[in-house]
């Protein structure tokens, strides 16, 4: 990777040496207390909702011209698909669905906490986003995500996981106009622990699913500040979980 006279990797924010020690493993942990403290405080306006799964929830495959060695689809995952779906309606809004979507795709930092989630641009041009481009997700835990866009117009775009990912699916955002001022907003997962390791961490333990809802619970919100609107209800949080044999091989 190319360095900056100071040394520090090309491209790379400043604040994204959370992941350089010794320093990077305090600012690790700062990022982990602030985005539980969050997510606890995110929990009362949280409605959750756990059910089974079944093969109707598998994603749409990748687009062909995106499959490399690098992709993990879910195929490439371990153990149960976790399919969740992440709601949130802004009402009052000043901005739209399609403005919301394209100020996402300029910016994704603009939705998240500063100095604990950062999304590193690694591939593509900045202050827009196109099929083919190529992020790095900096969370407060001892991993980073890795990702590639599949598909991007007005509405929403698609994520999907690259080699180490945590996880191996794809994620899409996504927005609607639901009247005058109304705006819905949407992240939807579906995911599998992306090897054998991660598995225990991811479905066992639940500490990766964890961190993950905390994530996107606070994008959630990011998204309404960023219609310049106000919360109508609860951010609703769906799980289904689909057993390993119901997935195709």
């Amino acid at each position: 990777m190319l360095s900056a006279p100071d040394g520090y990797p090309l491209g790379v924010p400043r604040r994204l040496l959370s992941h350089r020690p010794p320093i990077g493993r305090l600012r690790r942990a700062w990022g982990a207390v602030a985005m539980a403290v969050r997510h606890l405080r995110t929990l009362p306006i949280t409605e959750r909702h756990r059910a089974e799964g079944d093969a109707t929830d598998l994603p749409a495959p990748w687009p062909l011209a995106l499959v490399d060695r690098r992709t993990k689809t879910v195929a490439d995952g371990h153990g149960p698909l976790y399919h969740r779906t992440f709601t949130v309606r802004a009402v009052d809004a000043t901005h739209g669905a399609a403005e919301l979507i394209e100020t996402l795709s300029q910016d994704l930092d603009r939705a998240v906490p500063p100095h604990v989630v950062t999304f590193a641009r690694e591939r593509g041009e900045p202050g827009t986003m196109r099929v083919g481009d190529e992020y790095r997700v900096y969370m407060p835990a001892p991993w980073d995500g890795p990702v590639r866009v599949l598909s991007r117009n007005a509405s929403g775009f698609r994520l999907g996981t690259l080699d180490g990912h945590l996880e191996a699916g794809v994620i899409e955002f996504r927005a609607s106009d639901d009247g005058a001022g109304v705006v819905e907003f949407t992240i939807e997962a579906w995911a599998r622990a992306g090897d054998r390791g991660a598995e225990i961490v991811y479905r066992r333990l639940a500490i990766g699913r964890e961190i993950q809802a905390g994530l996107w619970l606070q994008f959630c919100l990011g998204a309404v500040r960023l219609t310049e609107g106000r919360r109508d209800g609860p951010v609703c949080d769906v799980t289904r979980r689909v057993p390993a044999s119901e997935l195709r091989d």
